[in-house]
C-alpha cells in the first residue's frame, strides 16, 4: 500500500516511530524502571532522558506522557505504562496537538523569558489531560540564567504537572537540575538488535535487502534507531528492488571491506607499489581517500582488539570471511606492528583532512606506513642480529679486543665507578703530587674527629648530605685535587672557578665539622674534576657499548641510531624496587575487635 498524495510520503524514521514502551528497542532497564514506578504509582515530579543521537529520548518522553494521560478505549482508565493509542489524548499527544503536552526546544528557546512562560502557567490546572506536561527537548542549551529560574518551580511543582527533559550533553545540565530529576540514560542500540530492527521494517516495506547491506547500515548507524532507519530508508531508494552491500557501500562512500583489508595486507607487507595502485583503483571507483584511511584505522583497531580478545571477531556485523581473514591477521601481526600503525594513521588522517588534495596526501601516508610496516620490532631485530655472525671488529686485535662476542663491560667493576677515581688516586698519606711529605700533626681529639673523612669522597658526601647545592656544584666543577689528609685539602681551581672557593669549602666544613680545615690553593693539581671524571665514566661505557658484536649489527642496520642512555641491570633492578609498592604484611580488618 503507497501513501495517498493528501498523506504525504514519510519517512521510515517517522512512520516506525515507537509508540509503546513494547516498541523501544534496546532499552530494556529504562522500560523496566518505568513499569514499575507506574504500576506502584510513583511516578516521579522530572524525568531527564540522557543518550547519543537516535536513541529515543524524545520519544520515549511522548511515550510517557502518553501513558500518564492515557484514559483508555473506555474513558475510564488510569495512567498505564501501555497507553491505548486510540483516546483523544493519546490520539493528539501522538500528532502533537494536545494542549496540556508542550514541546519545547531549548536549542532555540535558550532565555530566562522562554522559560519565564512555563513557570507563569504552572499553577494552572490541565486543560482537558490528567497532568500538564512540559518536554524540553536538548535542555542543556538552557543560558545558567534559565535553569536558575526553573529550579524553585521544577523542586516544588504542582501536583498536576509534569517535567521530561531530554539532551546529548548531560554534562553540560547543572548539578541542581540533575538532583531534582529522575535520570534515564538511554544505551546505544545493540548490533544484533538493530539488524533485527531493520529487518522487520525492510520486510514491512517489502523491500528485499541482504544481510551484508543491513551490516553495513549497522556499522554505519553507530548505535542510532534514527540514523539507521534513515540510512535503511535511502538504501531502499538506492536498490530500486534488490538492495545489496555494494550498493550500499556506494550510497556510504564507503570502499569495499574486502578490498580494504587487501590494503591493510599490502602495507603490512611493505608492498608499496600493490598498496598504490589498490589507493587508485578504490579512488577511481568512487572511495574517499579520507573514508579509506579511516577504515584502514577502524581495521587496526579491529585486529588489536580480537588479539587481546578473540571473541570479539564474533561482531554480528562483521562477515564469515572478514572474521576468519581479520582473525588470521590477529594471530601473525605483533602489537607492537598494530600500534604503530594506529599512531601512523591517526596522523595521516589529520594529514589528508587538511591537504589541499586528500589523494595525494593519503598516496604519501602509504608510502610512509608501507616503509615503516617492515621494521622489525626491537625484539625480532636483536634476535636477528643474535643469530646472525658477529662482524669484524674494527682496528688492531691487539690484546683480545676484537674477539667475537665478549663484551669488556663484564669485568668492569671499576668503569661505572669512574666517580670515584679522583678520590682514591689522592687519598691517603701516599697521595699524588708529592703530597705523602706534607702531614702535619693533629691533636689526637681532633685527629679522632677528622677520622670520619679518610678521603675527599667522604667530604663530597658531607657536603652532599648537608644539602648545600651550590657549594657541591661548586666542588665537583672546579676543583683538581692535588693532595688530601683529613682536615687538609690541597687543590687546584679551574678557570672557571669562583675566587672565593677555598674559603667557602674551608669555612663550611668548619662549621659542619667543628674543626679548623686547612683548604690550599696550588698549582700543580691536574687530576681530573669530578665532573671530568663522570663524564670520562659514561663516555667509556659508551664506547665500550659501541664496540659490543650486537650493538655494531645495530649500528650498521641503523646507520643514524646512536645511544642515548646506558642503564646496568643493577641500575634497572634498583629502578625497579624503587617504584615497587611495599608490601602489606597484614590488612587492617575494621570490624577486628582490639
Amino acid at each position: 500500500m503507497t501513501d495517498t498524495p493528501e498523506k504525504g510520503y514519510q519517512v521510515l524514521a517517522r512512520k516506525y516511530r515507537p509508540e509503546t514502551f513494547a516498541d523501544l528497542v534496546g532499552q530494556d532497564a529504562m522500560v523496566r524502571t518505568l513499569k514499575n514506578a507506574f504500576k506502584a504509582d510513583r511516578i516521579a515530579q522530572a524525568f531527564i532522558m540522557t543518550g547519543i543521537r537516535g536513541t529515543g529520548k524524545t520519544t520515549t518522553a511522548r511515550i510517557i506522557a502518553k501513558g500518564m494521560n492515557c484514559i483508555g478505549a473506555d474513558g475510564a482508565g488510569g495512567p498505564t505504562t501501555e497507553p491505548c493509542g486510540t483516546c483523544e489524548h493519546c490520539a493528539a499527544i501522538m500528532e502533537g496537538r494536545h494542549v496540556d503536552v508542550m514541546e519545547m526546544d531549548a536549542a532555540s528557546r535558550t532565555g530566562v523569558g522562554d522559560i519565564r512562560e512555563i513557570i507563569d502557567s504552572v499553577n494552572y490546572r490541565a486543560a482537558s489531560a490528567r497532568y500538564k506536561i512540559y518536554i524540553i527537548d536538548e535542555v542543556h542549551m538552557l543560558s545558567v540564567n534559565a535553569f536558575n529560574a526553573l529550579l524553585k518551580t521544577l523542586e516544588e511543582p504542582p501536583a498536576h504537572v509534569k517535567f521530561i527533559f531530554a539532551t546529548t550533553e548531560i554534562r553540560k545540565v547543572p548539578v541542581t537540575v540533575l538532583s531534582r530529576c529522575q535520570r534515564f540514560d538511554l544505551r546505544r542500540i545493540e548490533p544484533e538488535v538493530m539488524i533485527a530492527l531493520l529487518r522487520r521494517i525492510a520486510t514491512s516495506e517489502a523491500s528485499e535487502i541482504t544481510d551484508d547491506a543491513l551490516a553495513l547500515i549497522t556499522r554505519a548507524a553507530e548505535g542510532s534507531a534514527r540514523d539507521a532507519t534513515s540510512l535503511l530508508d535511502q538504501a531502499i531508494s538506492h536498490g530500486a528492488g534488490e538492495t545489496t552491500a555494494d550498493q550500499v557501500r556506494a550510497m556510504l562512500g564507503l570502499a569495499d571491506r574486502g578490498r580494504v583489508l587487501d590494503l591493510f595486507d599490502m602495507i603490512m607487507k611493505g608492498d608499496a607499489a600493490s598498496a598504490l595502485s589498490e589507493l587508485s583503483a578504490q579512488y577511481a571507483e568512487g572511495a574517499d581517500p579520507l573514508a579509506v584511511l579511516r577504515d584502514l584505522a577502524e581495521i587496526t583497531h579491529w585486529i588489536s582488539v580480537v588479539k587481546i580478545t578473540p571473541e570479539a571477531a564474533q561482531d554480528p556485523t562483521i562477515g564469515p570471511d572478514e572474521r576468519a581473514r581479520g582473525q588470521t591477521m590477529a594471530e601473525a601481526l605483533p602489537m607492537r606492528v598494530l600500534t604503530r600503525m594506529w599512531q601512523m594513521l591517526l596522523k595521516a588522517l589529520d594529514e589528508v583532512a587538511e591537504a589541499p588534495n586528500a589523494m595525494m596526501a593519503a598516496e604519501m601516508a602509504v608510502i610512509r606506513l608501507t616503509h615503516v610496516a617492515d621494521l622489525p620490532t626491537p625484539e625480532d631485530l636483536i634476535r636477528r642480529l643474535q643469530d646472525s655472525p658477529p662482524p669484524p671488529a674494527p682496528g688492531p686485535s691487539g690484546g683480545g679486543g676484537g674477539g667475537g662476542g665478549t663484551a669488556p663491560s663484564a669485568s668492569g667493576g671499576a668503569t661505572p665507578q669512574a666517580y670515584h677515581a679522583p678520590t682514591h688516586q689522592s687519598s691517603g698519606t701516599a697521595g699524588p703530587m708529592g703530597s705523602a711529605g706534607q702531614t702535619t700533626a693533629l691533636a689526637p681529639q681532633v685527629e679522632n674527629a677528622l677520622a670520619h673523612f679518610p678521603t675527599f669522597e667522604h667530604v663530597v658526601d658531607l657536603i652532599r648530605a648537608n644539602r648545600d647545592v651550590k657549594l657541591l656544584v661548586e666542588v665537583e666543577s672546579n676543583l683538581r685535587l692535588a693532595a688530601y689528609q683529613p682536615g687538609r685539602i690541597e687543590f687546584t681551581p679551574t678557570p672557571n672557578a669562583p675566587g672565593d672557593l677555598a674559603q667557602n669549602l674551608g669555612n663550611a666544613l668548619q662549621r659542619w665539622t667543628g674543626n679548623r680545615w686547612a683548604v690550599i690553593l696550588v698549582n700543580s693539581g691536574t687530576a681530573p674534576t669530578i665532573i671530568e671524571a663522570r663524564n670520562a665514566a659514561q663516555d667509556a661505557l659508551k664506547a665500550e657499548a659501541t664496540d659490543h658484536p650486537l650493538m655494531q649489527a645495530v649500528l650498521a642496520a641503523f646507520p643514524k641510531s646512536k645511544i642515548t642512555a646506558i642503564r646496568s641491570a643493577a641500575d634497572i633492578a634498583s629502578h625497579a624496587e624503587a617504584e615497587a609498592l611495599p608490601e602489606v604484611e597484614d590488612e587492617w580488618d575494621p570490624f577486628e575487635e582490639d
